[in-house]
């Protein structure tokens, strides 16, 4: 039986995982089926078993799924506890085991493919749900001096910057106080507000200095109006959510498979290819 990989979410056709794995098992000479497979949250235990019974080995999950994979998993990574969530599935016996490579994907991206120094860097994190969580923690691990978590919600913050447990480092401050926070060499976008692309994201301009680099945890079309925000406050740097992506899947990849594939030639492949927007 062929060893089969997925990623699974809702909605999922629009997915770039299964262009990236297929060339980066080309690039390892691996036989390999990766398909995307859509699934709601209700469904999501069932789809799996029955993939996993058909020669599912590993998988990747995107949302709404990340929460309730991490459920699904008997064992898992300390930074997958921490987030709460998985991206990554491997099959282990009868059993999944969980990772989470979101985090490690964006301080990969950001410091080998964009030359960015984290450390001591000032970082406001815009978000609190689980793309927030799932990349908080390697972004601390990278070095950074300070990180303020804003929500809506201001609960939720709170609760991530208390999972986190490193007081002196993460704080929280509600998204009213924004104008209040002085300004900051990094701030990452872990929300959905931008995904309707003539949505005016507006922020204030004290949180941008002359060194800030504005990421986008979104890609394509999601992407849109934060970046748009990012080039008319003269940010230095904005960045999508493309190199984190080919990252973090090669991370996934490399569990699989032991090997870490060149992440490089898929990257300018899918930027030449115009699949995303407005980074620069």
């Amino acid at each position: 039986m062929t060893a089969r990989y997925a990623v699974f979410g809702q909605p999922i056709a629009h997915s770039l995982s299964p262009h990236i794995h297929t060339a980066f098992a080309r690039q390892e000479g691996i036989a390999m089926e990766y398909e995307a497979i859509e699934a709601s949250a209700a469904e999501f235990s069932a789809v799996l078993e029955a993939f996993a019974a058909n020669g599912g080995m590993g998988a990747n999950v995107t949302a709404p799924l990340k929460e309730v994979a991490f459920a699904l998993c008997r064992t898992f990574t300390s930074r997958a506890k921490l987030a709460g969530s998985v991206n990554t599935l491997l099959r282990k016996g009868d059993s999944w085991h969980g990772d989470t490579t979101d985090g490690v994907g964006l301080v990969r991206d950001l410091t080998e493919r964009h030359l960015l120094d984290l450390r001591g860097r000032r970082v406001l994190m815009l978000g609190a749900g689980g793309s927030a969580r799932s990349v908080a923690p390697a972004l601390l691990d990278a070095g950074i001096l300070e990180l303020m978590v804003v929500n809506r919600t201001s609960e939720r913050a709170d609760e991530l910057v208390d999972a986190i447990g490193e007081p002196g480092r993460a704080k929280t401050r509600r998204w009213e106080d924004l104008h209040e926070l002085g300004d900051f060499e990094l701030i990452v976008n872990a929300t959905s507000a931008g995904r309707d692309p003539t949505a005016n994201f507006v922020l204030p301009m004290s949180l941008v200095n002359s060194m800030t680099t504005a990421v986008d945890l979104n890609y394509g079309e999601a992407a849109i109006a934060f970046l748009a925000w990012a080039r008319a406050m003269n940010c230095r740097n904005r960045v999508d959510g493309l190199g984190m992506l080919v990252e973090q899947a090669a991370s996934s990849f490399q569990q699989w498979h032991e090997v870490r594939p060149e992440t490089d030639p898929v990257y300018a492949e899918l930027r030449a290819r115009h699949v995303l927007a407005g980074a620069e």
